[in-house]
Formats: structure tokens, sequence, C-alpha cells
């Protein structure tokens, strides 16, 4: 408000005109005017007694023509120097990706771009004078109006001296709680010198307006230098009439109206909130959309049709068990690296043998098998017992059962351990297979057995060692092995949510699933493959269990915490074991390069392939690149190295084949990120830095159809330039999620269509949950999942690309490598990316600090997406995963609940939640919804439901019979008399009683001769029955019908508490008028009792009958009543 601060001279002005001042601040203070409004009216004042500079504008006029002497004071803003970058991290895995980071962070230093400063916590206590401004109201800004800019009192000057200083000393007590740029924006300097030079970098503050309208104040005229001032209550204006408060009436209405809350008029609530108020981000317009043609199926190579295949998979056990007993099947690794034990085919085929009969015949309950073919068995077995597992895995599929293989529970409060147990619930599980040495380390209840895990069904353990198993006689055998649709296993997953489903993959699909990998990766009889994976799940199983025993290999399996202690274990043994094929994560391969210095004793050239398993993620390709770089001069061939992608559902979906295999040449795609982020493939060079280099998974499984289709809405074909989700259509992927047939219908029976509607394909498709594309020469790019997908209003970001790009800003100092969680939340309808990593004992607050605040500005570099939160908590905090790595779905979760108990917070919501809600337009119309909820508030019916009408009854004498139910009752007791109507159970579910047609029929035949007979009641007449809820209580009310009398259904009184219940049961049966009273022997008892004369009359109950001994039944027809035209009472319901 620069025009009152104008210097004009002092001229007296009349009473009239200073209370039109006053009153002309009073409407702008309260906002009822404008700025331009109270310029115009007030020069309008001012015109006759002030005068005019020719040619002028008044507005003009006002401005200051001198500076101030204050404004010298203002410094000039600090900026914060960035701390030197350290050296390179030698052990990231990405080199090209940590100097694309480090250019980055190189650009922000060239903007001089001051880094966050910390602030005090929350906690920490602040003093009143550094949060509570000085009392200024003793020079107001509107008292001085007409003051010289020259003359600046003393009082002024240490007004504003305080004002400013005020906000500094409030911001260095400040809690912490604010994200980069706005600590940014107050890192140096005043926060009046910021607001002096961009008034839209700094929030609204009453102070900095205080400071710079004083700097044209000008001492009062001498008339007035005697009058007293107010010290806060009351306004001087510019002619010195006071007004009645310093806070308007519209601030006091808003408090008066937060204080006595009221309910709103009934016009309010006819609102119309149909419409979204939240700010929805429109798309770019010149965001880069796919130009390419529409994608055609991709078929992979048949199977080969002259291979003489077994018919199934046991029926290869049984081969190689019976004729080539003594060749090695699995050899198992101790935590040193020794081999302790080597499973021939001969000993798996007798074991599993002993184990299908142990579970078919020696397990009863109450004289009844405990299982029977088709159930649901869970096997429990750790990381470090290959050999057991193989032995139970093959034993369930001989038994004809089903096997669900989990990790080993060692808590009861494991991560991700309830939803395990709610998986085992819905497949029925009741029988647990482990081992003896696996059941003395599971928790124990105080009666020493296994502890009942939370979320988890009643299980019985079933230890599978050799001495607890019973060899099978000679004439017994299992079942035919043919490989049809039953389900041969489950496996489980994890979703993005934390929820855990069963996979069903079927005999057929088994079978098929070996073959393809058989032909795919060349796998002969005799050859060793080493595996480093987890083989009860994924590629470890499918490879080191399931295929090895189709071509009799011999599998050597190197335990995790054998890699944790010798990460080149697997190396030493695919060369003193000449293995031929190697199956291994990029993290082995990232590990074995920090442990191979000073080892030269190792040679890898009897490889012919390295599977890579976890091909799809593209970060895996700085593993590869690094170790063919260092490994190549040990025999290492580049061709050898093939990654491959895989998932739950659809099983292995490709695999890069070696050229001996007929396969292609290599390939690698430099992409940009920013057009990943929009679904759109566009090739960069890697001289940019937001560039993604991802490399092939290979080609499409034999026997496969592969496409892909769009991620959301329906499964519509991509153009060759656009990523989507990989869709698989084989024999040899998983049939279903196990109880849920809606998700599997969307999952495992897509039907991928062209643009123009019309389905590619006759068989559906699976989803495999994997993004990619087809590049040239039919192989296929994996650039995510859709587990790890993060949709920020219009654009895509994958966790894996946040992880790698927060690895590359020098981590090792600061936080653990391995131990960092990228997930997003939901926060306005939109994704919010959230960042914890754990944060390392000695690296102090300061250094975790700015290697927080560089994480921020690397990720708004390279994916140009703001984060919502970095935390940083203490070591050993996050969930683990079963092997290693963080459990990301129970991290998030605790996030959400607020139990991650962080040590060092950034938040950044500003940076990032940009759809904040939009202020409310007024509605011209009043919409549907607004009539719903203001008719349901008016307290009017707006709808009614109805139901479909009944079929209209026949005219016949047939119909006629059953208009009633005592004629249906009887009727069904004719035609259908042993069907059960109903069932009585006791508290634990075990029938006490049933009551079939017949037998109900005959109760209600003897109740009704009672009513008539003893009774003497007439049609029409009421009768109480007082029963618990169960048959008795069915069978009088059916025998009231039949004798034409209206039952009155009463609740029996309390035994423990009739002083209570029972005059509520006495009031009933004297309103009703009940002429009788039908009951139990028990209850009636109690109506005579003692007690009961104490509570009511028991003089003056009507007759009592108890039902329990009742004669013999006459005839219906001689007690039935005669049906009346008129509709009677059925029965009272009190």
């Amino acid at each position: 408000m620069a025009a009152r601060g104008c210097p004009l001279e002092a001229v007296p002005l009349p009473a009239e005109v200073r209370e039109s001042l006053a009153e002309l601040e009073l409407e702008l203070s309260e906002g009822d005017i404008t700025q331009k409004g109270y310029e115009k009216k007030r020069a309008k004042l001012l015109a006759r007694y002030v005068p005019l500079t020719q040619g002028v504008d008044p507005p003009l006029q006002a401005e200051p023509r001198t500076p101030g002497p204050s404004q010298s004071v203002v410094a000039a803003p600090r900026q914060q120097r960035l701390r030197p970058a350290n050296s390179r991290d030698e052990r990231f895995r990405s080199d090209v990706h940590t100097e694309a980071v480090q250019a980055a962070l190189a650009k922000y230093r060239e903007r001089k771009v001051p880094l966050p400063s910390k602030r005090r916590s929350v906690l920490v206590p602040s003093s009143t004078e550094a949060c509570t401004p000085p009392d200024t109201s003793s020079a107001s800004e509107d008292e001085g109006s007409l003051r010289r800019p020259g003359q600046l009192p003393s009082t002024a000057l240490q007004s504003r001296a305080s004002a400013e200083s005020w906000p500094e000393r409030a911001i260095q007590g400040s809690s912490s709680s604010s994200s980069a740029s706005s600590t940014s924006s107050h890192a140096g300097g005043t926060p009046a010198a910021h607001a002096h030079l961009d008034l839209r970098s700094a929030p609204p503050d009453v102070t900095t307006g205080l400071i710079q309208h004083r700097l044209c104040e000008r001492p009062q005229p001498g008339s007035m230098r005697g009058a007293p001032r107010s010290s806060g209550s009351l306004l001087d204006t510019a002619g010195g009439v006071p007004v009645n408060s310093r806070v308007s009436s519209k601030i006091r209405q808003l408090l008066d109206t937060l204080k006595r809350p009221k309910r709103p008029p009934l016009r309010e609530f006819f609102l119309d909130d149909a419409e979204e108020v939240l700010g929805v981000q429109q798309p770019d317009p010149n965001r880069p959309k796919p130009e390419g043609s529409q994608m055609a199926v991709l078929r992979g190579e048949p199977l080969a049709a002259g291979t003489p295949w077994p018919p199934s998979l046991l029926a290869a056990l049984q081969h190689w068990g019976t004729t080539q007993p003594r060749a090695p099947c699995l050899t198992a690794l101790d935590t040193a690296g020794k081999a302790i034990h080597t499973l021939t085919y001969g000993k798996l085929w007798s074991r599993s043998l002993k184990l299908a009969y142990t579970l078919l015949n020696k397990l009863t309950s109450k004289n009844e098998p405990l299982l029977k073919p088709g159930d649901r068995v869970a096997l429990v077995f750790p990381n470090s017992d290959p050999v057991m597992f193989m032995v139970a895995f093959y034993g369930c599929l001989l038994a004809e059962m089903v096997p669900v293989p989990i990790e080993v529970p060692l808590t009861r409060k494991d991560a991700g351990s309830q939803q395990v147990g709610f998986l085992l619930g819905s497949c029925g599980v009741t029988l647990a297979l482990t081992t003896d040495a696996c059941q003395k380390g599971l928790p124990k209840a105080q009666s020493g057995e296994v502890a009942a895990f939370k979320g988890w069904p009643p299980l019985a353990w079933l230890v599978i060692d050799g001495k607890h198993l019973t060899k099978p006689p000679r004439d017994w055998h299992p079942a035919s092995q043919e490989a049809g649709a039953g389900t041969a296993y489950i496996e489980y997953k994890t979703s993005k949510e934390g929820s855990t489903v069963g996979v069903t993959v079927s005999h057929a699909s088994l079978l098929a699933q070996c073959r393809a990998l058989t032909q795919a990766c060349g796998y002969s009889e005799a050859e060793t493959l080493t595996n480093v994976l987890d083989f009860k799940r994924d590629a470890g199983l499918w490879h080191g269990v399931l295929t090895s025993v189709l071509n009799r290999m011999h599998v050597v399996s190197i335990p995790y915490a054998l890699m944790k202690v010798n990460p080149l274990s697997w190396i030493q043994k695919v060369c003193s074991y000449k293995a031929r094929a190697a199956l291994v994560k990029s993290r082995d391969m990232h590990w074995s390069l920090l442990a191979q210095r000073g080892q030269r004793d190792v040679s890898l050239s009897s490889l012919r392939m390295l599977i890579v398993a976890d091909g799809a993620n593209p970060w895996s390709i700085s593993s590869c690149d690094a170790f063919l770089n260092v490994f190549q001069s040990r025999g290492l061939r580049p061709e050898v190295i093939c990654p491959c992608a895989s998932s739950p559902e659809a099983l292995t979906v490709a695999i890069r084949r070696p050229p001996a295999l007929g396969g292609p040449p290599p390939r690698k795609a430099v992409l940009s990120m920013h057009g990943l982020s929009y679904g759109v493939i566009r090739v960069d060079t890697e001289e940019k830095l937001s560039v993604l280099t991802v490399q092939d998974v290979g080609q499409v499984m034999p026997g496969a159809s592969v496409c892909v289709v769009k991620v959301d809405g329906a499964p519509y074909l991509c153009k060759t330039d656009e990523v989507g989700e990989v869709c698989v259509s084989s024999s040899a992927t998983g049939t279903a999620y196990y109880g849920l047939p809606g998700v599997t219908k969307n999952v495992f029976e897509t039907v991928p269509v062209t643009a123009g509607g019309v389905p590619v394909s006759d068989r559906p498709f699976t989803r495999t949950g994997l993004l990619g594309f087809v590049g040239p020469g039919d192989l296929i790019f994996i650039v995510g999942k859709l587990d790890g997908l993060m949709v920020v209003g219009v654009r895509r970001h994958s966790a894996d690309d946040v992880v790698a790009t927060a690895l590359a800003v020098e981590p090792m100092k600061f936080v653990y490598r391995g131990r960092i969680a990228v997930f997003s939340v939901t926060v306005l309808h939109d994704d919010r990316i959230v960042l914890v990593a754990e944060q390392r004992p000695d690296a102090s607050e300061e250094d975790s600090f700015q290697w927080m605040s560089r994480v921020l500005q690397a990720i708004d570099s390279i994916h140009q997406v703001g984060v919502y939160c970095l935390a940083l908590v203490p070591a050993n905090t996050l969930p683990k995963a079963p092997l290693g790595g963080v459990h990301i779905s129970e991290a998030k979760q605790r996030f959400l609940e607020g139990t991650l108990h962080p040590c060092n917070v950034l938040m950044c919501p500003h940076t990032c939640v940009t759809n904040l809600p939009k202020p409310r337009q007024k509605q011209p119309d009043v919409g549907p919804a607004s009539m719903i909820v203001g008719n349901l508030v008016a307290g009017k019916r707006i709808a009614q439901a109805s139901g479909r009408e009944l079929a209209h009854l026949e005219d016949s004498d047939q119909a006629r019979k059953f208009l009633f139910l005592p004629d249906v009752l009887q009727w069904r007791a004719h035609t259908t008399p042993d069907h059960p109507l109903f069932l009585l159970l006791n508290a634990k579910g075990t029938v006490t009683s049933t009551a079939t047609c017949v037998q109900l029929h005959k109760k209600a035949e003897r109740v009704a001769a009672a009513l008539t007979d003893k009774a003497r009641l007439s049609v029409g007449d009421h009768v109480a029955l007082v029963y618990p809820p169960g048959v008795d209580l069915i069978a009088a009310f059916y025998g009231c019908l039949y004798c034409g009398c209206v039952p009155v259904t009463v609740r029996p009184p309390h035994p423990q508490n009739l002083a209570t219940t029972l005059p509520t049961v006495k009031m009933i049966v004297e309103v009703s008028k009940s002429a009788c009273v039908l009951t139990t022997q028990a209850i009636m008892r109690l109506l005579k009792s003692k007690d009961a004369a104490a509570a009511v009359d028991v003089r003056t109950w009507p007759t009592i009958l108890d039902t329990a001994h009742l004669p013999a039944a006459r005839p219906l027809s001689e007690c039935a009543p005669q049906v009346s035209p008129v509709p009677v009472v059925c029965h009272l319901s009190p």
C-alpha cells in the first residue's frame, strides 16, 4: 500500500475528512475495498487540500522518491556453499549413471542454488522472544501517512529493527518439517530482503509489510505529538481517529464461529460435489507420443516334435531312479563350502515313495485318513537344505497332493508372515512338512509344540527324516503319472500392496515348462548346473529341481549363507565341477567382483551358459558388463552371459541363447528416461544425463506367443515404439490365483485386441507384470515391473531407477547400499514418491542431511520428479526379505502406520503435490448429487426400492393346496421325507440334532394334538412359545399353525437373572393375551420356581405345556382348522 506512505505536506484536515479517511482505512483492512479503489477514493478526499503535480497520477505521486535511511540496513542474501564432491564410489554398479548424476549435481553448483538448511526439531522448545513478534502497534502503518520521508523518529527505527530481527530469530528456532526449496529460500539473509527482491519466492509475512511501509513514514504534526498512543487495542489512522480494534470484524466473526460451531443452514447442503475439486494436471502438449505402427504378435519357435519326451515329470523320475540309481542328482554344501550330501536319483525315487506312502496311509485322524489326493501341504525347509526339500516336493507329487513351498518363520513377527498364513488358510493347508533340525529351530509354545503364528491356520507338523517314514510294501505303487490339468504345486507371490496370493501350476504346464527350458537352454544328460538361487521358487525351482530331473542333470546348490561368507564360492564350484551352466543373479555377480582380487586359480572356460535370472531388472546390465570385463581373461566368453525374464504368473517369458543354439547377437538400447516416463521409446545417446541403458533378455520361449498391451484400460496392442505390459500365451504358464476367480480372469485370461477391437488370437494370454517392448531382431527388452511402477501425475517412474539414482550420490559414507526402499503413497488421489534408507551409525546428522539434499537434487535432475518424503532410519530397522534385501510392502505399511521411527526426515510436499484443491466455484444449477444430499438432510424420502414381482399362482386345485406353510410342510413330508431341513450346532461347531421333513411334520402334529386336547384351544387363540433357538421352537411354531393357533415367540428368561428377565416374559404373555405357554421341561420348572415367585405372581400363568413328553399324534384332519377366505394372523413377534 504505497499510497499510504506518500510524502504529503502537513495540512490541517477537517474532522469529517479525517473520519472518512478512517472509514476508508477500515474498509481496506477488512477487504471490503480493493487497493485501487482505496487509492482513488483517498485521492478524491484529499484533492482539495493537497496540491497535485501536473500530469502525475496520484498513485504514482504517492511513491517515495528518495530511499529511506533504513534501506541500507537490509542485508544482501548470503549464498551457502555446497560441499565439495567426494571421491567416486568404486563399488557402484553403473559408472554411466554415476557420471550422469555427478554432472547433474554440477549443474546445480553452477546455478548457485543453496542447499537446504537444517532446522531445529519440533521437540526442541523455543523461547517466547524467538517465536513472538515485537509489539509494533505504537508506530502503526496508518499512523504517519502524512509524514515526511526524511524524518523517521527513533521509536520507528527501534520498531523497525525489532520487527526486522524477529523473523530471523523465529526462523532459527522454528521446526524442521519443510522441504528443500522452502528452506533454501531463507538460507541466507533476512526474509525482508527476499520479499523485496521477489515477492513470489517467500510466503506472506506481516513483518515484511511493516518494514516496507515504514521506509517513508514521517513524524506526526506538532498538534498531534501530545496525543496518547494505544498499545495495541486502538488503531490511529491518518487523522488520529481511533478505531475499535486492530482485528477486522471478519476475522473476529471467523474466530467466534470456530469457538461456537453451529449447524450450517439447509441450503448449504445443496452443494454438488460430483465435480472434482482437486486440480487435474493437464498433459503436456509437447510430450512425446508413440508414432510407430501397431505391433504384431511375436511367436516363438515350435517345440521339437521328434524328441522322445517322457509322458510326465514323475515318469522321468521313475525312469532315472530305476535305470540310473547311482547317478548324482543334487549336491548340497555347508557354510564352509564342503559337500555334505549328494542325493542320487535312486535315493530320490525311494525316499519320495516312502513319503508318498506315509502321507496316504500312515496319517490318520479319528480313524480316517488325514489327507486325501488333491489336498494342499506346506513345505517348510531352510535355504540350506535342498535335499530334503526335493524329497518332500516329489513325495507330494507322487501322493497326488499339492505342495505349497513357503519360507521358514523365524519369529512370530516376521515381515509378511501373516499374509503367508492367510494364503495357507485359504488353501486349506492342515499339514506342514519339515526336517528335525528345522523344527527344533522354530518358535515353541510353553507346551513344547510349535508356536501358533499370527494369522496361520492350525497345522500338524511332520518330520520327514528317514526314521520317521514308513517303507511301502512291494505291491504298493503310486497312482498313474500322466501330465493332466490337475494342480501340481502352488507358488506364493507378494503383490505391491503386500497381499500374498498363490499361483497354481498344473502338471501339464509343469511338463511344458521343463520341455521349453530344455530346448531353449540346450540341456543334455549328465550336465552339471550350479544353482545360486532359491530352490523353492522362480527360476531356482524351474531349473534346479524340475528341469534337471527331466534331463538327469547334476545340480550343485550354493546356499545363501555361503554366499555371504564367500561370494566366490559359486565360481569355485563351477571350476571344480566343470559346470556347463550356472544360475545366478546380478547381485551374485556384483559380490564376486568385490571378492575376486587375489583369486587367480579360477577358470570359467567350462561354462556355456551363465543364466542371469534377474535380467528383467534394467540395472543388471552394469553387473553383467563389469563381470565380463574382469573374468573374460579367465575363460569367460561374452556369448555365455544369458539374461532371462520371468514372472510367477507366466513362468519363463524369454531367455537369451548362445549363438550355438541359434540365438542372435545381443543388443543394447540407450533410452530417454523422459520418453519412458510417458511410455514412449526414444533412442538417445549415453552423453545425455537422463538415459537408461537396457539389454535384451533374449527371444520368446519355444511354443509361446508374446505381445505387448497397454498398461491402463482395455488390453489394446501397443505400437512398436510404445512401452506396455508383456503378455504370454503358452501351455507353460500358470493357470490361476488359488481361490480368486475374479483376479484370475483379469490376469490369466486376457484377450488382447487390435485398435479396431478385433482379438489377436483365439487363445487367452497371461499378463506377466513386466513392462517392455519388442526390439530389433524380435528380441524382448524389459524396462521395469508393474510392482515397482509409480504414476506421478501423468508420468510413470520405476522404483529401481530412483534407487539407482540415490545410490549414485556417494551413499557408502552415509547409508547402507543394499538397504534402500522406494515406494509410493497416495496423497490427494495421486502417487507420491517415498525413499527410506538405513543410516550408518557413524554418519553425523549434518552429513546425512547434506546427502539427502543432494539426492533430492539428483532425482529432480535425472527424473524431473519431486520426492514427497526422504527418511533415514537406524541400522537394521527396515523389515528384511527372506533372502536379503528390504521387504518393500512391509516397509510401506510401517511408513503409513507411523512405526518406522526415522532419525532424519526431509519432507518435500510442495515440490510434488501440485494438484491442490481449487477454490469452490458457485454452481449455476443444482446437480443430482445436491438433490440427494439436500433431501436426505431435510428428511424426505426421495427414492424407493422394489424387488421383482412374484409369479402369479395358477388358478387350479393343485396350486390352491399349497397356499400356506403347513400345506407345504405336509407335501414335503410325503414327497421328500428324508431331506434334512434344519441342523443344530453347538459352540464347537458339532451337529447336536437334525430335523428332516417327516420328523418336523410328526413333531408338529403332536404339538397340535396337545393344544387341541390338553389346552382345549380353538382357532385364533394365541400361544406363547418360550424356547431357546432350536428345533423344538420350529416344531412348536408349525404345530400352532397346524391347529390354527397364533404363535407368539418369546425369549426365555435367564436362570441367573430372573428378577430382570422374567417380568419381561410375563408382560409379553399378558399383553399378547396368550391362552397357553409351550416350553421345555427345564424352563417350565423355572417359571414355577420359588425364585420366580419372588419376581412375578406364578399363580397367574396360563396353561403351561411341556412339549418334551407329548401324546401320540392324531390324524391332522381332526385338528386342522378350516381354511378361511379372510386372511388371518399367522404369528406375533414381540
